[in-house]
């Protein structure tokens, strides 16, 4: 009779876990936002990491946000593209601050006063703009100085980032999916702005979704998607998931000496995104 009864109370449809296809190893990024620093640190510790297992087909996948608050985003975009040249394994996707960058980029006015507003400012001195010129500059004048400064060469690569990527059980997207949308048929706006309506969903979303975007102090592992924006910015810590087969693990550098000693003011400057 017992045995009936646990027989009964059993999940008859367990899912079974997320995996990544047999021989393959997916090392996903979160969000950078111009720390070159954190994110040399990061490639160096996916490397060891990828020399220490199995031989493997590796998969590197930036999640996008790579410019932007942070203070070199020249130099994240310049490593970005060494990495592309010399890889075959990796991969971008674009972020709603390249989206902006793009299209303030392109001479409008609003998203040049909208991209300033979310942390061009140090992306546009990154780029060797003095600070100066910029605070004196109205939006009208930084939309027609900002192509001198920004190599376009750096604006075609951001312009050929993916906006979703499906690798077995996984689609690694930047902000997240529309709930009951098809991942093929998602909005490219919502893969790279949605927020509340995917945090809050519950369900399945017909793929395990690995994400950035929305910031929390660690990694943010819920059984529909992994949300892996740490905040690197403010705090120095830049987080990779790594995937094989059905494991995962990541891989983080260390917070910044200053962000425990200033923990209000660096939750405070997470909570506004």
């Amino acid at each position: 009779m017992l045995k009936r009864i646990l027989k009964a109370i059993q999940p008859r449809d367990e899912v079974p876990p997320a995996s990544v296809p047999a021989g393959e190893r997916v090392y996903a990024i979160g969000d950078i936002h111009g720390r070159l620093d954190r994110f040399d640190e990061l490639l160096a510790m996916i490397d060891a990491d990828n020399a220490a297992r199995a031989p493997a087909r590796t998969h590197l996948i930036l999640l996008g946000d790579l410019v932007d608050r942070g203070p070199d985003s020249a130099g994240v975009i310049r490593r970005a593209m060494e990495l592309a040249s010399t890889r075959s394994d990796v991969r971008f996707l674009r972020g709603n601050h390249e989206e902006l960058f793009l299209t303030a980029l392109e001479g409008q006015a609003k998203a040049m006063r909208i991209f300033c507003q979310v942390g061009g400012r140090e992306t546009l001195l990154s780029y060797g703009m003095s600070r100066r010129d910029y605070d004196n500059a109205t939006f009208e004048a930084l939309k027609e100085a900002a192509p001198s400064v920004v190599p376009a060469e750096h604006l075609a690569f951001l312009a050929g980032f993916e906006d979703s990527i499906v690798i077995g059980d996984y689609v690694f997207v930047h902000a997240g999916v529309r709930p009951g949308v098809a991942i093929e048929d998602q909005l490219p706006s919502d893969l790279r702005w949605i927020r509340r309506e995917f945090l809050d969903h519950r369900g399945p979303f017909g793929k395990m979704v690995v994400h950035g975007h929305t910031i929390t102090a660690d990694v943010d592992m819920r059984p529909n998607r992994i949300g892996i924006d740490t905040g690197a910015y403010a705090s120095g810590r830049l987080t990779a998931l790594a995937l094989e087969d059905t494991a995962h693990w990541f891989l983080q550098t260390k917070k910044d000496e200053s962000t425990d000693r200033n923990a209000g003011a660096t939750n405070a400057t997470m909570a506004a995104q």
